[in-house]
């Protein structure tokens, strides 16, 4: 357990930035045309990247101002300082930037506070759903829906008789196919974003395998949530906690995020 202390208090402030991001992306998703740009990676990007970007850093400059960030939208960060960084917010402003320009409301504002490589709190928010996850790594997990908010606690979930799957609405890659091939009979979810987390997190699925590219902004809030509700995520096939800023290169390896007795299993 990180000897880091981060509260609850803390967290809302957080929840309230990623709300305000949220909005701001709104305001984009409700125009007619969205213009799309390209960058190097080939990945898309759009406005309500940036202004989402934009409002998050200056809330976390503004409530968090000793806190070294890093961002999708800004990740030019040389390595020898980066590795250097014992506590840093890593945030995806916006996580499924496909499903909002395919408008199907999948995708997600994704805040995280990272402490000696591990994803310690996070903030999840799909201002389309109305769903806010947060959670803090030892304290807890929390849904607010609709106004409403509820404990997220998968620590004592069993595995479903036929065991629910989630993955990505993109194919589905040989890798993937292999591992469900040794899972045999199940159903399979497809959901954007980092909602695939969180609908494990919430005990609709029992487990997320990523045997594909993701990097470190795209699974490090919705990490924190899954693992403060009682999941697991390990690197696959190693089975040792997925890290953070562990190298210079910000790609994960393959993952498997899951409840805990579908890993015990």
């Amino acid at each position: 357990m990180s000897d880091f202390v981060f509260s609850q208090a803390e967290l809302q402030r957080i929840v309230t930035i990623a709300k305000q991001a949220g909005n701001a992306i709104m305001d984009i998703y409700a125009q007619p045309d969205l213009q799309v740009e390209i960058k190097q990676d080939d990945s898309p990007v759009t406005a309500a990247d940036i202004a989402s970007h934009n409002v998050i850093i200056k809330g976390l400059k503004t409530y968090f101002a000793d806190i070294a960030i890093m961002s999708e939208e800004d990740a030019n960060i040389d390595w020898n300082t980066r590795k250097n960084w014992q506590t840093y917010w890593l945030i995806d402003p916006l996580d499924g930037t496909k499903e909002f320009i395919k408008r199907n409301g999948e995708f997600t504002v994704n805040i995280a506070l990272i402490h000696q490589g591990q994803a310690i709190a996070g903030v999840v928010y799909a201002p389309v759903l109305s769903k806010c996850y947060s959670g803090i790594v030892g304290q807890g997990a929390w849904l607010e829906h609709n106004d409403q908010v509820s404990l997220l606690d998968i620590s004592q979930r069993c595995i479903t008789p036929i065991p629910v799957i989630v993955g990505s609405r993109s194919h589905v890659s040989p890798d993937v196919a292999e591992y469900l091939r040794t899972v045999g009979e199940h159903q399979m979810l497809s959901v954007g974003s980092s909602l695939k987390f969180c609908m494990v997190a919430e005990g609709q699925a029992d487990v997320y395998p990523r045997l594909g590219p993701t990097s470190e902004w795209d699974t490090a809030a919705a990490q924190a949530v899954l693992e403060s509700a009682g999941g697991v995520v390990v690197e696959y096939p190693a089975l040792t906690p997925l890290q953070y800023n562990p190298k210079e290169n910000i790609l994960n390896p393959y993952f498997i995020a899951a409840s805990a007795a579908w890993m015990a299993r």
